[in-house]
This record gives C-alpha cells, sequence and structure tokens, in this order.
C-alpha cells in the first residue's frame, strides 16, 4: 500500500512548511511519497509554483524529473493540468486535478478518494483522519497529514 505524506506532513500539520521543497525532501527521505500542489503560470513564461491557495514556492521541471516516482502532484488550476498533460517528461507524473468530487481520476488510472467517500483496491483514502476513518479493507493507498501512524 502507498503512504504518501499530505503536503510534506508526516505527524501532523505544519502549514508554514507545507509545500516547501526541502520538507517534501525530507517526507521522501522518510519513505513517503509526497502529495504536492502545483501552479503554472502561462503568463511568467509556464513558470511552477508549489503552494496550496496561491503559488508560493517557484520549482523546476527538473525538481518533479527528480522525483518522478515519488510525487502525486495535484494541479491547482488548468494550466498545470495542461502543463503537465503535454511536456514530454512531466505527463509521466503522477496528477491530477479535483475540488470536491466524490472521487478523481488520476493520470495512472487510481482514484484519488474525497475525504469520507467509499473506497475500492484502486482508491487512495484521503485524510482519514478527518472521520475517524477505519481502514479495514484493500485499497492503493492513503494520504494523511499523519502518515506515519499507517506506517
Amino acid at each position: 500500500m502507498k503512504l504518501i505524506s499530505h503536503r510534506g506532513n508526516v505527524n501532523g500539520r505544519l502549514e508554514n512548511w507545507e509545500n516547501e521543497p526541502t520538507y517534501i525532501d525530507l517526507a521522501i527521505e522518510k519513505g513517503y511519497d509526497v502529495e504536492v500542489d502545483v501552479w503554472v503560470l502561462p503568463e511568467q513564461q509556464n513558470a511552477i509554483f508549489l503552494g496550496h491557495d496561491e503559488p508560493q514556492y517557484g520549482v523546476t521541471c527538473t525538481f518533479f524529473q527528480e522525483r518522478i516516482t515519488r510525487l502525486w502532484v495535484h494541479c491547482k488550476n488548468i494550466d498545470a493540468v495542461t502543463y503537465f498533460q503535454n511536456h514530454k517528461v512531466l505527463k509521466y507524473c503522477h496528477y491530477f486535478w479535483h475540488q470536491e468530487d466524490d472521487i478523481t481520476l488520476t493520470s495512472f488510472n487510481i482514484l484519488w478518494t474525497y475525504p469520507g467517500k467509499p473506497l475500492t483496491k484502486d482508491s487512495v483514502c484521503v485524510m482519514p483522519e478527518l472521520n475517524n476513518e477505519e481502514i479495514t479493507q484493500e485499497i492503493h493507498g492513503i494520504c494523511s497529514d499523519y502518515i506515519e501512524k499507517y506506517k
């Protein structure tokens, strides 16, 4: 089962560090995949940024290429989706876009499942701590701010 750190968090939220590149790398070093929030700004020559509510941390394509098997890219705007979809290398990243859909299908055909919604063997259970969910069935993965709890 995939264990996915939510924005780099492993033992609870550290909001001031979420999506910060070195924070993400710390979670990867601990053995976790990481869900990151990504913005692409075409008005700035397709500059790529990490950040939840807004673009915060500028990164390059190399950032994603070096971590391509460990990142789950949550595209925060349509420009990010089309950028990843059309890039010769980044199209092989695991990326998706959603808001409050019950599920969304990722670029690797995994079901990114909204908190509290039904799960399947192909689901990532997102933030089970929000609903005190007990994971008793086979699923693809868990994404959590408390991912060490599931190690």
